[in-house]
């Protein structure tokens, strides 16, 4: 006698079909993380990175012209620096060697906010500076 089942397919990997995996920067394809299994180095930091994007975009970096991008908004702007600020300040110690870069990322934002502000802020009244110290 012959058999004609078919074999009983695999369960899908859980998570596998969800938007973060098709949104994944490696594709639908890529395996998905479970956060219990990534350093907290690496959640610190793709958060500073992800927080330095979007200020980034909301001080009109991102677009050719800043002074023209439909994406300004410096209250948004300093919001997220604010927390970026907060964010590299309170984990500096376990940043190790990626602290430095991020700081003169951070850096970096507060000076172009401080120059794209119509009325610029005191020294060491800019969003994060009084964690930072004053940016000039």
């Amino acid at each position: 006698m012959t058999d004609h089942s078919q074999p009983t397919p695999e369960p899908p990997t859980p998570g596998a079909d969800s938007p973060a995996a098709a949104d994944s920067p490696d594709g639908p394809e890529a395996p998905v993380r479970e956060l219990d299994s990534i350093p907290a180095i690496e959640v610190i930091s793709r958060a500073a990175v992800m927080l330095m994007s979007a200020a980034a975009e909301k001080l009109g970096l991102a677009h050719e012209d800043p002074d023209t991008s439909p994406h300004r908004d410096l209250d948004e702007a300093r919001r997220l620096i604010q927390a970026l600020a907060g964010l590299i300040t309170e984990s500096a110690e376990y940043l190790g060697p990626h602290a430095a870069p991020l700081r003169d990322g951070l850096q970096s934002l507060q000076r172009a906010f401080r120059e794209t502000s119509a009325i610029p802020d005191e020294p060491g009244k800019g969003p994060g500076e009084h964690l930072t110290g004053p940016v000039r």
